[in-house]
């Protein structure tokens, strides 16, 4: 299966002019022949802070975007954004994944970054959560997961690729590019890791996108502007490095 890791700015806190400015990005991605488009973290918004600005109901514009556009282009898309949820409580940070036939799974940031008071505004998520994605069993993260290694410990077995939508801010993207390498080895599974580019809220992101294979090769790697990286997603692949390499046996208590 192609993916696509589609790294681009984001108009802050404007999910209309943010979404226009996608929509030609994401044709592309589709006629390269992606399967599976990845954008960013609160890819409508930016990481804002300002939920009773920026967050929409569910079934609001965005989602109806994501659901939109994929059933159009005929891929699967995922992003996250921020989701005021039915039931009612405080907003969430939301990946959601949108299939070409009608299909739509979530998956609720469980670690908010706290550094950045994002705990004050968004609630935690509770639940991993793993989606067949044609053959390829697909394990969703948002951002600041991608600093708890337990997390995607706890999935593995079950797992082909990873996929992380991010803000990674610039000043530490190198523990970004490590982090997203090591979860890759230790798990014996591809990552996704798609971060924005641009400036946000008063900092600046850098990119940094990677597609890296089961045995922490970087198959595909961005820079510092938008630009759309492609790479094969094989089950198979994963399958045979962890039976050459029976590394996940040994592992205990997870």
């Amino acid at each position: 299966m192609k993916v696509a890791a589609l790294q681009h700015d984001v108009v802050w806190e404007d999910a209309g002019a943010t979404l226009a400015h996608l929509e030609p990005q994401l044709r592309a991605a589709a006629g390269a022949g992606a399967r599976l488009v990845v954008l960013t973290e609160m890819f409508p918004t930016g990481f804002s802070m300002e939920p009773g600005r920026v967050a929409e109901p569910e079934g609001g514009r965005s989602t109806e975007f994501l659901r939109t556009q994929a059933a159009e282009l005929d891929v699967w898309l995922a992003g996250s954004v921020p989701i005021r949820p039915a039931g009612g409580g405080r907003p969430v940070n939301r990946l959601l994944l949108a299939g070409p036939s009608g299909q739509l799974e979530h998956y609720d940031k469980i670690h908010p970054f706290t550094y950045s008071g994002e705990h004050e505004h968004y609630g935690a998520g509770a639940r991993r959560v793993t989606v067949d994605v044609e053959g390829v069993r697909v394990t969703p993260f948002v951002c600041y997961d991608l600093r708890f290694a337990d997390e995607f410990w706890a999935e593995a077995r079950g797992t082909d690729c990873y996929v992380v939508v991010a803000n990674w801010p610039a000043a530490r993207r190198s523990h970004w590019q490590a982090l997203l390498v090591a979860r890759a080895i230790e798990n014996q599974a591809y990552v996704v890791g798609v971060n924005r580019v641009g400036e946000g809220g008063g900092l600046a992101y850098a990119g940094d996108s990677r597609i890296v294979d089961p045995l922490g090769e970087v198959l595909a790697a961005g820079a510092g502007g938008e630009t759309i990286l492609l790479a094969d997603v094989d089950a198979a692949v994963v399958a045979e490095t962890r039976k050459r390499y029976p590394f996940l046996d040994d592992r205990r208590d997870v």
